[in-house]
């Protein structure tokens, strides 16, 4: 065989395989519901995942957002996902707790002293086996984002102490945890879907509500609110999600690229996130909404309150979940 002739052949089984590569990777569309508003940061993390994902693709597969809650709250949107209908979302990892009950325990209180320790969890061999249990429950995770800390606000009163808190109408996330811990707190828990919330405190059929500031101040409650309290009692990673059928419709290519695509948009996504939280403060304050920051005894009150909510989640969890998750925490505390 000439070296020309080697060369030549060379070259045509690098197009060949090229070609291959590319047939591997068909056109498609992929509905990415989330419940944030454009410019949170969610939203700036889904843009960046379908602006890498076009990219990585050659255009061949597009992304297309829908913020906002406009195709439904978190629990219709997971269930229209298992059903085939829509994509993708990002939504709080404890809202999976109906799917697999250990998810629950991302929304025991007062978890986690920092982002960065639940980065290491996340990421970690506790996190993707979370992760690894959702293919039973039609749905494949990609990873975690970052929501925050939640605040509490609320349109009557600041809250200035633990017991503060009784009596007041809290809206909460659709998740068993939550209207336990505000229950536990004194409060009426109300449970109910995100794209409902703004309404119904405009309409004061709830008092308050609880979010991280970036949610806060992107929704624009501070229009309806003019109290909040910096009680950072849960820590929000949010799960990454594909539906499993447009997961399994995939080539290995394809997989490749969304993988590839939610890796670099995760870290993006996080930076965002917390750049944001850094100033959502000062714009809630700008607004016109009054801050209180407990008073360290106060917040000793509030974590002592809720003990027996991460007594009866640690049943339900499993005690065994819960203390190689504590394991891990310590770990990185090290």
């Amino acid at each position: 065989m000439n070296k020309f002739f080697s060369k030549t052949l060379v070259a045509l089984v690098a197009v060949a395989a090229m070609g291959g590569a590319a047939a591997q990777v068909k056109e498609r569309t992929l509905k990415f519901a989330f419940q944030n508003q454009t410019g949170h940061p969610q939203a700036q993390g889904a843009q960046k995942f379908a602006d890498l994902v076009a990219e990585k693709s050659g255009k061949k597969i597009t992304v297309k957002l829908f913020p906002g809650g406009t195709l439904g709250g978190d629990l219709q949107t997971v269930s229209a996902m298992q059903g085939g209908t829509i994509e993708m979302t990002v939504l709080n990892a404890g809202i999976l707790t109906a799917q697999v009950k250990e998810f629950a325990a991302y929304d025991f209180p007062f978890l986690f002293n920092n982002a960065q320790e639940a980065d290491a969890v996340t990421d970690g061999p506790f996190g993707q086996k979370l992760l690894a249990k959702l293919d039973e429950k039609s749905l494949h995770g990609l990873g975690y984002w970052d929501l925050g800390f939640r605040n509490l606000t609320n349109s009557k009163r600041p809250i200035a102490k633990a017991d503060d808190i009784a009596g007041l109408k809290i809206r909460v996330i659709q998740s068993p945890i939550y209207i336990d811990l505000f229950t536990t707190l004194g409060a009426n828990a109300t449970p109910m879907p995100f794209p409902e919330l703004y309404s119904a405190l405009d309409q004061k059929a709830v008092d308050g509500q609880e979010n991280p500031n970036t949610v806060i101040a992107s929704s624009k409650f501070a229009e309806v609110q003019k109290h909040i309290t910096q009680t950072r009692h849960i820590f929000n990673p949010q799960a990454l999600l594909i539906s499993k059928k447009a997961w399994d419709s995939m080539s290995a290519e394809e997989k490749k690229i969304i993988g590839d695509a939610a890796a670099e948009a995760t870290k993006f996504q996080r930076e965002a996130s917390r750049a944001a939280a850094d100033t959502a403060l000062d714009t809630l304050k700008k607004a016109g909404m009054t801050v209180t920051e407990l008073p360290p005894a106060e917040m000793a009150k509030l974590r002592d309150k809720v003990k027996p909510v991460i007594d009866k989640y640690t049943a339900t969890v499993g005690e065994a979940t819960v203390k190689e998750l504590m394991a891990e925490i310590a770990k990185v505390r090290k």
